[in-house]
């Protein structure tokens, strides 16, 4: 099975792609929603928190695994493919490649949690592909409390997203990278307060993307891991009263999540 973990709900638009480009492969799905948001965490939480949420994907089957967290990879990513033999994929390299052959200025901006934008991941991969390219960061703590108690619509929501795009939008950046996958579920607050002309890069669509090219290019992985009669499964380490509702809107059907401990 393919296994996906991140910090809560957000991983949830990765685990959503994923279903659509790679129909009939199911997933196991975890969201450490006891120990969120990751992105105010220290690299030594980050490591330690990805390894046990590889670990217990691994143990109930998954045999890949989608870092679907910004924080995360930033953090772990290159550790955990040290310390795991699995193929690991993550959401940062795909968005990059994505952002860099989109731009046509070269000015990049990129929103994120403070732990991806501190750990300035995504400035030094654009800058490997693009010399030239400007990048210009914006953290943005507030957004996946936000999201994980379901501020979508609400106009306080509305008013932090615009405080935290502004700088970014006077540096006219003509690309905008969504360096944390719950930001794709504000996609539309975002879009209008960063101008209708930029390019906006959503890497939980991205990162399935990545994993469908992979498993197009792997094909004994593929047949090992597809399984349309095998159901796709949902875990999370805690279940606050929002998080169903939230979860049955991003897949548009209802989510039977498995409460764990990890």
């Amino acid at each position: 099975m393919i296994g996906i973990f991140d910090s809560g709900l957000g991983g949830m638009t990765v685990a959503r792609a994923i279903e659509s480009l790679c129909p009939g492969f199911p997933l196991l799905y975890f969201g450490d929603l006891a120990r969120t948001p990751y992105g105010s965490k220290s690299t030594e939480r980050l490591i330690e928190y990805s390894q046990k949420n590889i670990e217990f994907l691994a143990e109930h089957g998954a045999t890949l695994i989608v870092i679907a967290c910004n924080s995360a990879a930033s953090a772990a990513g290159e550790i955990m493919r040290q310390r795991f033999s699995y193929p690991i994929i993550d959401v940062i390299a795909p968005a990059v490649e994505n952002a860099v052959t989109r731009s046509h200025t070269g000015r990049v901006g990129i929103i994120g949690t403070r732990a991806t934008i501190a750990s300035e991941i995504y400035q030094r991969c654009i800058k490997e592909r693009n010399p030239a390219a400007a990048t210009y960061t914006q953290a943005c703590p507030l957004l996946v409390p936000l999201v994980e108690e379901g501020w979508i619509n609400r106009r306080e929501t509305k008013m932090i997203v615009k405080k935290y795009i502004q700088p970014l939008r006077r540096q006219q950046v003509d690309t905008l990278i969504l360096g944390c996958t719950h930001y794709p579920l504000l996609k539309s607050i975002i879009a209008p307060r960063i101008g209708n002309r930029v390019h906006i890069v959503d890497s939980s669509i991205e990162a399935a993307k990545a994993l469908h090219t992979y498993l197009e290019a792997n094909t004994d992985i593929r047949e090992k891991l597809y399984n349309p009669k095998k159901a796709s499964r949902y875990f999370v380490s805690d279940l606050p009263a929002p998080v169903s509702p939230m979860a049955n809107a991003i897949f548009g059907r209802t989510i039977q999540l498995e409460k764990v401990h990890v």
